[in-house]
């Protein structure tokens, strides 16, 4: 593999991008949207003494949904469009090698997904102008974004090398995506309310004055689902991954201040098993419930794990496509262009 094969496929990648009026009107309407959501978010967040924090995870979490609904539009489409094209033989039969061509398709698809985020960067820094944003929590969501970036750019142009017509390639990287998005939500749900079983409720009774008698219990059975044996899903969802991979902050009381830290106190709620409820109004009373901060002490982190199924995925549909677009190619699909 050469550097400067690689800069230029990319180069001339990002050229056929650019050359388009369509790529910045879709920029331009990305930064519309981005100054109304960073204006609601400061409103939302306005009650708070962490505002930028809060403003800061919600444009972070806006540039990641941005990437996933465009980018398969962007990279699915990179290698089966060259060969529709009838131009990716002609780079084939230069010095450039296999790997030179993934990764200059690759390297351009990344540097599409990051034109969003140096868009974004205003809004971020607005954000930080807000004040209450960690500089740990910046570098850790940038790092985490830049991954998903370059996940999500693998996953379409594998795809693209894989299957031969643009249109389904583009079509099965949206799927992929929403599997992982949206996908994992669904099984998340469906799983824990289709796996069920018995729960018992505790509380003190009271005498006929309204006394509580605290050498009693009164107690209650019910059904509930069960998310804790099916929480672990939600790992491989590109937004928990960051979510749960940003150290989180707390306010006075314990709760997070930004959308990073609500994202992942849901998640690790989902782990605890929710077999037996007990209040004792003998004992603390509301006091016994524990505040977000020491629930999700308890519980474990799963971004490492979801992380590490997003880059198998990515990694085998991209090491196919490199075997795909190797030359001299031994079988191709029926109706395949050559040049």
């Amino acid at each position: 593999m050469n550097a400067a094969h690689i800069g230029t496929i990319a180069r001339l990648e990002l050229t056929q991008r650019l050359r388009s009026v369509g790529w910045y009107i879709l920029l331009g309407v990305y930064a519309l949207l981005l100054i109304g959501i960073t204006a609601l978010a400061f409103l939302v967040y306005s009650w708070g003494d962490a505002t930028g924090a809060g403003v800061y995870s919600i444009v972070v979490n806006v540039v990641l949904l941005l990437v996933v609904l465009v980018s398969p539009t962007l990279s699915g489409n990179a290698i089966n469009g060259d060969r529709d094209a009838a131009t990716l033989a002609a780079i084939q039969v230069t010095a450039a090698s296999t790997g030179d061509i993934m990764l200059g398709k690759l390297l351009a698809a990344v540097a599409t997904g990051g034109a969003f985020l140096l868009v974004a960067v205003p809004f971020l820094v607005i954000s930080l102008v807000g004040g209450g944003a960690n500089a740990l929590v910046l570098l850790v969501s940038l790092v985490v974004l830049a991954v998903e970036i370059v996940i999500v750019a693998a996953i379409g142009v594998g795809l693209s090398g894989l299957i031969a017509r643009p249109l389904f390639s583009v079509a099965a990287t949206y799927l992929v995506v929403a599997a992982l998005t949206i996908g994992t939500l669904i099984v998340f749900g469906l799983g824990g309310m289709a796996l069920r079983s018995e729960a018992t409720s505790y509380s003190r009774p009271y005498d006929a004055q309204g006394e509580v008698i605290c050498d009693e219990w009164d107690t209650y059975t019910y059904e509930v689902p069960r998310f804790d044996r099916v929480w672990w899903v939600l790992s491989a969802n590109p937004f928990v991954v960051l979510a749960d991979a940003t150290p989180t902050e707390f306010d006075d009381d314990g709760y997070p201040v930004d959308l990073f830290g609500q994202i992942k106190y849901g998640v690790r709620m989902a782990q605890q098993p929710p077999i037996e409820q007990r209040w004792d109004e003998c004992d603390r009373g509301y006091e016994a419930y524990p505040t977000p901060q020491e629930s999700m002490d308890g519980t474990v982190p799963s971004w490492f794990v979801g992380l590490g199924v997003q880059i198998l995925v990515a990694g085998g549909l991209f090491a196919g496509a490199w075997a795909r677009t190797r030359t001299p190619a031994r079988r191709l699909p029926p109706g395949t262009r050559i040049a």
